[in-house]
């Protein structure tokens, strides 16, 4: 009944094999980027030429004076505020991971509350560390997924769902608040470029996301046909086959998960939306805020940075989002002040307790192969305990 339930939903349910034990067919080791001495200094080179630029080059030149100088002169029960809509951010995040790959994945049990906190946080410290729109976080995601004993494909199929529920909020904000601002139905004005222009751009991925669900199949059967061989123009041709089948199973994924009104899936909303409140606490706590609908458009808008190939989208954030609330008449000091002190919390902030995470993370997994050979050895001393023809039927 589970499974025609599912199939009702849009999403077929896998027949998932038991868990291997983590080891088997070789270690997958965590990821990780090798760094070379000279690779280090440099980055750490470009932390100090980037925070320098930001915190004492710009406003010198743009006429700030010493004001970013004394961002401790905020009103302090803002940033405080800033601080708890911060942390009510992540924790959406959490709960929104325990939706995807938790609660409604059938999920063997061993990611609890402290494991789905440990692999989100981690995450969290290889977006920051690596660039690419977050794609570190994502590998360190799929990886202690993949070694709790979750089926690889299944990992893959989650993955692309959670993508795809986190980031229509994103486009989804793109459109409804950048129309809304351009035809004037949303107070703050803004040019045609800063609001309808986003707005265009988010249509045409949201377009392009869903439209791909309904001809991934029609698309894989052709490159299916020439992937058959051993040659190494076959085995990439039958690769590229099974993306858009990925991205289409990921997108009835995310669509089944909506269907399910699980009450954990806002916390996608959450997510972004304590994190704009951040910004929004920084403008009261140095001055006059502009209308949430603009605090709402530059904020994304500034976060297209991300894709930048800059650690964490330090400097492109910080520079993107100033420019836009600059393009909507906001007062040029206020912005720097306010986006300055939003990054100091919603980027440096969760660092430590996210590299605490990532070690944590380290152990648990460790514990998790443990008991996993623990348990095959017991396997293999008792041998089977039913007959062949009975394990066959369940």
């Amino acid at each position: 009944m589970a499974q025609g339930a599912a199939g009702e939903a849009g999403e077929t349910v896998e027949q998932r094999p038991t868990p291997a034990a983590p080891g088997a067919g070789g270690e997958e080791e965590m990821p990780r980027v090798l760094l070379t001495r000279r690779q280090i200094v440099a980055f750490g080179v470009f932390v100090l030429l980037v925070v320098g630029f930001l915190y004492f080059v710009l406003p010198q030149l743009a006429g700030v004076g010493t004001a970013v100088h004394h961002l401790e002169g905020g009103d302090k029960w803002w940033i405080a505020v800033g601080v708890v809509f911060e942390l009510l951010s992540f924790a959406g995040y959490v709960v929104l991971f325990r939706s995807v790959f938790v609660v409604n994945a059938e999920q063997p049990g061993r990611i609890g509350w402290r494991e789905s906190y440990e692999i989100t946080m981690a995450g969290l410290v290889a977006t920051r560390l690596f660039a690419a729109a977050g794609a570190g976080g994502v590998a360190l995601t799929a990886w202690a997924l993949r070694r709790s004993g979750m089926p690889p494909r299944l990992v893959a199929r989650r993955m692309v769902a959670f993508i795809v529920l986190l980031y229509s909020i994103y486009a989804g904000s793109l459109l409804l608040d950048g129309i809304g601002l351009g035809v004037g139905i949303f107070p703050g004005g803004g040019s045609f470029a800063i609001t309808i222009v986003p707005a265009i751009a988010a249509a045409i991925l949201v377009g392009i996301a869903f439209s791909g669900a309904l001809l991934a199949d029609d698309l894989e059967r052709p490159l299916g046909r020439w992937a058959s061989g051993s040659s190494r123009h076959a085995q990439w041709i039958a690769r590229a086959a099974a993306v858009p089948a990925l991205a289409a199973s990921g997108v009835r994924t995310a669509i089944a998960l909506i269907r399910t009104r699980d009450p954990g899936l806002l916390g996608a909303p959450a997510w972004w939306g304590f994190d704009i409140a951040v910004l929004w606490a920084m403008f009261h706590a140095f001055g006059s805020p502009p209308p949430f609908t603009v605090v709402w458009m530059a904020y994304f808008v500034g976060l297209l940075a991300n894709l930048l190939p800059l650690p964490g989208g330090l400097g492109g954030v910080e520079g993107g989002m100033i420019g836009a609330f600059v393009a909507f008449g906001v007062d040029f000091n206020l912005a720097v002040l306010a986006v300055l002190a939003y990054r100091a919390i919603s980027f440096w902030l969760p660092t430590i307790p996210g590299a605490i995470a990532y070690f944590q993370l380290r152990r648990t997994v460790a514990r998790w192969r443990d008991e996993q050979g623990t348990l095959s050895a017991a396997a293999a001393r008792s041998g089977p305990t039913a007959p062949a023809g009975a394990l066959q039927s369940l």
